[in-house]
């Protein structure tokens, strides 16, 4: 039979999963998704993603690919897997994309097809902690400065060795990265961090936030955001920031393969009623 490439598009709220790949307790976001795709299509799946997300960490918008014999419409594939998963995961789209040699290089990949990655993080900031934002944002309860944030940011944009923001576990070949944009947004008690690179480093986004907090407190000047990168040395950063607000919002690939994916790029989807 012939092999088809399906790509999905898939959301989740990782609070309550031990992160994206496979572990032998099976509490993860790959566990139970493969389990849901197995029933569904009654054979084994195995699944690539885009980008491996940690405990607590969500994604608006995740890409997967996997390969199948099953002939299915997309809709099919859709609502069946979608009756075996839990409530805090859910694939929203499916795209079957061509398949002529399963080994060629020209063949769609989650991972490597990819050429940039938006991550969000919001931050609850408010003297006293919010229970609607539990697991959903991180918090800082003293007052930040997101003019002095910005400016800090402004030394990360463009190709630099973050070793500074990375984390030790980070199993990636090169530190080295492309921050193609950092905005930073007040609405409200939220701020809205949002940084497009064309990779990240594992916990490089945590981190970074971290070091922004240490600016926007006053307890650091923009400058020394400069400084830590160019050292290149993670124990003179800040500390690596909680998981809770962070999403992986959109992972970007060439138009060629005409993926349906939502406009979560700019702005959290579920946070829209805030933009302007």
């Amino acid at each position: 039979m012939e092999i088809k490439r399906l790509i999905i598009g898939v959301q989740y709220d990782g609070s309550c999963w031990h992160g994206w790949q496979t572990q032998p307790n099976g509490k993860t976001i790959q566990d139970v998704l493969e389990k849901a795709l197995c029933l569904f299509a009654k054979s084994p799946i195995t699944t690539v993603c885009a980008g491996r997300t940690d405990a607590g960490v969500h994604a608006i918008e995740q890409v997967v690919h996997f390969d199948t014999h099953l002939d299915r419409t997309m809709h099919s594939w859709v609502n069946g897997v979608n009756a075996f998963l839990p409530a805090s995961i859910v694939i929203r789209w499916v795209k079957e994309v061509a398949l002529s040699d399963p080994d060629a290089q020209d063949n769609f990949h989650a991972r490597f097809s990819a050429y940039a990655r938006t991550y969000h993080y919001v931050l609850y900031n408010n003297p006293i902690r919010s229970p609607m934002w539990s697991q959903r944002a991180g918090w800082v309860f003293r007052s930040l400065d997101v003019e002095r944030m910005r400016q800090a940011a402004k030394h990360l944009i463009g190709e630099h060795d973050f070793s500074a923001f990375r984390a030790a576990s980070c199993q990636a070949k090169s530190p080295v990265k492309f921050m193609y944009d950092i905005q930073i947004r007040r609405q409200g008690e939220l701020i809205i961090f949002s940084l497009r690179a064309n990779a990240f480093l594992h916990h490089m986004v945590r981190n970074i936030v971290g070091a922004f907090i240490f600016v926007g407190t006053g307890k650091k000047e923009p400058e020394w955001v400069a400084n830590i990168l160019g050292n290149r040395d993670r124990s003179l950063s800040a500390p690596t920031f909680m998981p809770d607000g962070l999403y992986l919002a959109k992972v970007e690939y060439d138009k060629k393969w005409n993926l349906p994916q939502k406009s979560t790029q700019n702005f959290p989807e579920f946070l829209s009623v805030f933009d302007e």
